[in-house]
């Protein structure tokens, strides 16, 4: 199956619910109800063959098979480390998440945020699984991934030295979720070791399908604790961590903190003491242990001053790595925060504010849609645009300013995929644009350098993805999302969080074609062109496939103003197969002369749009050389024409420019003609779709 189809196809099952949490796809294509019952019915327990209790799924370099520290590693089900293993004890919690011998406290932070929420929980693991009741071995999860949601299917064989487990593990040492939780990730990208080193919001966002962001402590903390403070309300994930070298990574502090790392925040609140608000955030180390020892700590001096009552309902001390700190004090110890905000799907509760909501996905490609940031103004309008329509302003807004928040993140597809075999990420941003006065029209260089943009991200990074919150007028916006450098292919998904209902959109989704059709009469030939037709057309007085290109090499050989390798014989089988009324199979002397004019008028938009004169047209130039010929069409339509009509330099000569035009012409003629009731629909039986496809 071509990738166009597989991209239309994988389109259409988004449209039939595909890919949400509540219909996940199989991960691996691994269904996990029919690998249980196949293992149930064979009496035998599950082995993953795709993620094999072998080094490889260990790692590839620390974790590496000639690592020292996966000697004597042994691969354990939880029946062979204890008598009665379980899933789940009284609820997921967060003394359940004990950090073992993998820097990924990140993750671990992001779990432990996750054991506060059960109805996200709920999503990211599934009811209905034991070590008792039909027990085989194998378990699922549900993570995000990029836009949509899989199952992953796992077998329960853990990483073990010496009896215990490796990574993470509950703190009473019978309770197994955690643990396969973590197992289950690491699948999907790819090893254990993949986990090591992130970012707290990675993992908020593949447990919850949520858009993150960071803020810097030292420069962004004027408003942040109301933004805190309604982020809470809106029930999203928070996590914190001190920036620090790599030589003092969990090195402690005098009070007790660990630099770089990941801390959940789990509540921001004020309490009164002596006679005045104070301030406090709660967190919690996902060690379940080491705690702040400074103001407000557990047991500390201060709440002495905090009536008893208000004291009971903040939890204020507790032996599991809990503690409340001083708002002051947190952001003069802690460098970055992360919010993780929700989906409204991932809420059910009427009574919970929702953020509004739009996805996109598409791509970037070498030659149509990969134009680089605003520094290459000849082909940064060829990147995709999303239009965005905001109408309402915030009610009690956190920072006391009108306007219309708007949350946008762009996330790079397949990050740690091309890490792992050694590639750089792509280093990607985005650029905001004022709509003026224009309807669904993709916005083109000429625009786009009269306009300075309104807003964009801080800068371009080769990071997962980057966010920004935006405080922006009532009106439309162009969002355009690229990479920093033109011409690196990638793909990502786009994501637009509002705080009111906003219409968003692809920009120029209309595909449609306004080509005059020619009508010649015999008389309105010219006798000289006669005569031209009567040498080539033979006996017959008709011209052939064969005559066709022969004729239209020699006359186009003799012009210097345009490049060209000579026609193909598929061009000239589908000039005959668009003009051609008679079903001959070759053009008589009308249907030559339309070709001719065709021609010509092609000829005079590849030398309009041929800016650099250089001969060829250059694919960024081709949207516009297309519209003048009478078609527009769509970023998706112009990367499947690239990648067929254009060279290795991303060039189209003219030869292709008009093969290209012509079986566009075709085409859309074939749709018209079975469209009987121009419903922008057909539906076809499989003779006449291959009948189609092959003319």
């Amino acid at each position: 199956m071509s990738n166009i189809a597989k991209v239309l196809s994988k389109r259409q099952d988004r449209g039939e619910g595909l890919g949400t949490n509540k219909k996940a796809i199989p991960f691996n294509k691994q269904d996990y109800q029919t690998l249980k019952q196949e293992c149930l019915a064979k009496k035998t327990l599950f082995c993953d063959p795709t993620f094999p209790a072998e080094s490889a799924s260990l790692g590839y370099n620390e974790l590496g098979p000639q690592s020292s520290q996966t000697r004597g590693v042994q691969w354990k089900r939880p029946k062979e480390l204890c008598s009665n293993p379980q899933f789940i004890v009284d609820g997921a919690t967060r003394t359940d998440i004990c950090q073992g011998a993998l820097g990924d406290c990140w993750l671990l932070a992001a779990i432990a945020s996750l054991t506060l929420e059960k109805e996200f929980l709920e999503r990211v693991v599934p009811h209905g699984q034991s070590f008792k009741e039909n027990y085989a071995g194998i378990f699922h999860f549900q993570l995000w991934q990029c836009g949509e949601w899989v199952d992953v299917v796992i077998d329960d064989r853990l990483p073990t030295r010496n009896g215990r487990l490796l990574f993470v593990q509950s703190a009473e040492g019978s309770e197994f979720w955690s643990a396969l939780l973590e197992k289950a990730y690491a699948k999907v990208n790819g090893s254990y070791e993949a986990l090591t080193g992130g970012l707290a919001n990675e993992g908020f966002e593949d447990f919850t399908g949520g858009i993150a962001e960071s803020y810097n402590l030292s420069k962004d903390s004027s408003h942040l604790f109301k933004l805190m403070q309604k982020a809470l309300t809106l029930r999203s994930l928070m996590a914190c961590f001190i920036s620090t070298s790599s030589q003092e990574i969990e090195a402690k502090t005098s009070l007790k903190l660990v630099k770089g790392h990941a801390y959940s925040v789990t509540g921001a609140k004020e309490v009164h003491s002596h006679g005045r608000l104070v301030q406090l955030v709660r967190l919690r180390n996902p060690w379940g242990q080491v705690e702040w020892t400074g103001p407000w700590s557990d047991n500390s001096k201060e709440w002495n001053s905090v009536q008893p009552e208000e004291k009971a309902k903040l939890v204020h001390s507790a032996e599991d790595g809990e503690f409340w700190m001083a708002y002051s004090d947190f952001i003069q110890n802690f460098s970055w925060l992360e919010i993780c905000n929700q989906t409204p799907d991932a809420l059910s509760s009427n009574t919970v504010s929702r953020w509004k909501f739009s996805q996109f996905e598409g791509d970037w490609r070498v030659g149509s849609t990969a134009g680089g940031c605003g520094n290459n103004p000849v082909s940064f309008c060829s990147n995709p645009q999303f239009v965005i329509k905001l109408e309402e302003e915030d009610d009690d807004p956190y920072d006391g300013k009108d306007g219309c928040t708007i949350l946008v993140g762009l996330m790079q597809k397949d990050f740690r995929k091309v890490k792992r075999f050694g590639q750089n990420p792509n280093a990607i941003g985005f650029t905001i644009y004022k709509l003026r006065g224009r309807n669904n029209i993709h916005l083109s260089r000429d625009v786009l350098l009269r306009q300075r943009p309104i807003a964009g991200c801080k800068g371009f990074t080769s990071m997962r993805e980057v966010s920004e919150r935006f405080k922006l007028p009532t009106g439309e916006y162009v969002i355009i999302p690229s990479t920093f450098e033109p011409n690196r292919n990638g793909s990502f998904v786009l994501r637009v969080f509002t705080e009111k209902e906003a219409a968003a959109r692809p920009m120029n989704t209309e595909v449609c074609a306004d080509v005059k059709k020619e009508y010649i009469s015999e008389s309105d030939v010219d006798p000289e062109f006669k005569q031209f037709f009567s040498q080539i057309a033979g006996n017959d007085s008709e011209v052939s496939v064969f005559e066709l290109k022969q004729v239209l090499d020699i006359v186009i050989s003799k012009r210097t103003d345009v490049k060209t390798d000579g026609f193909s014989m598929e061009t000239c089988r589908h000039i005959i197969s668009l003009l051609d009324k008679d079903g001959s199979g070759k053009l008589g002397l009308m249907e030559f002369q339309i070709l001719w004019i065709k021609i010509q008028k092609y000829l005079e938009a590849f030398k309009k749009h041929d800016t650099d004169n250089s001969g060829t047209m250059s694919s960024y130039e081709m949207r516009d050389a297309m519209k003048e010929a009478g078609f527009q069409l769509n970023n998706e339509v112009l990367q499947v024409i690239i990648s067929r009509y254009a060279n290795q330099q991303c060039t189209v000569d003219f030869d292709s420019f008009v093969g290209c035009l012509i079986h566009l012409e075709m085409l859309f003629q074939m749709f018209k003609r079975f469209d009987k009731k121009d419903t922008g629909k057909i539906e076809l039986d499989i003779l006449q779709w291959l009948c189609l496809a092959l003319s």
